[in-house]
């Protein structure tokens, strides 16, 4: 992915926090002679590994887990060792030029993307296969949910094993761009956070949280 640098953060946290809030990604890889393949997949990061990656910011080597139906021909034609990429797209909003009280101007989308490449494992065995739904299950329930209890559960869970295909992907490469109207003035963004939070279109409101919360961090963190 393309990132201007003034789109990029410094701030190593912020890319787990795009991962961990918008765990539905894009899984994508190529076929031969064809358009690639590109599958819906939940997919999380295990508490430690998103701690060592808060902690240092390196990707490389990270492991991602998600699952996916096996009934789905994208997941057929998946091997071992082949790349991959997820696409993780956070909150995003339309940003009209009105905000600028300027003119000449030009409207603009802010977004917050991370883009992951690296190579799949997939996960044959049974009860790996059960870890990672598990694991799924319970960190979106807590973070999304009401927090159920998947306990009695589990049995039903092994009862859908056979149409479920688990797989890790072995990071390589890491891209986030964090576009939240850095080249404008302060008054300007601010104008953007106030207008983002009071819109009721798409994610705007979740934009406004994102924005105040980037640019707050970006003031405390030390020079």
């Amino acid at each position: 992915m393309f990132v201007p640098e003034h789109y990029r953060t410094e701030d190593q946290r912020w890319p787990v926090r795009i991962v961990q809030d918008n765990p539905l990604a894009l899984l994508m890889s190529n076929r031969e002679g064809q358009p690639p393949y590109a599958s819906h997949v939940p997919v999380i990061v295990l508490p430690r590994q998103r701690e060592e990656l808060e902690r240092t910011g390196r990707w490389q080597g990270a492991v991602l887990h998600g699952h996916m139906n096996r009934a789905n021909p994208h997941w057929k034609s998946l091997t071992d060792g082949q790349p991959a990429g997820l696409v993780f797209q956070g909150p995003a909003g339309y940003v009209s030029p009105s905000l600028y009280d300027t003119t000449p101007a030009a409207p603009t989308w802010n977004f917050t993307a991370v883009h992951v490449q690296g190579r799949l494992r997939l996960v044959e065995d049974e009860e790996a296969t059960l870890g990672v739904v598990s694991a799924t299950a319970g960190q979106l329930e807590e973070r999304f949910g009401e927090q159920w209890s998947m306990d009695s559960s589990v049995g039903y869970f092994r009862q859908l094993l056979p149409g479920v295909g688990a797989f890790e992907l072995h990071v390589e490469e890491c891209d986030a761009m964090f576009k939240l109207s850095q080249e404008k003035e302060h008054d300007v963004r601010h104008a953007v956070m106030d207008w983002c939070a009071r819109s009721p279109r798409g994610r705007s409101n979740d934009l406004a949280t994102v924005m105040c919360d980037y640019y707050r961090a970006a003031v405390s963190r030390p020079s």
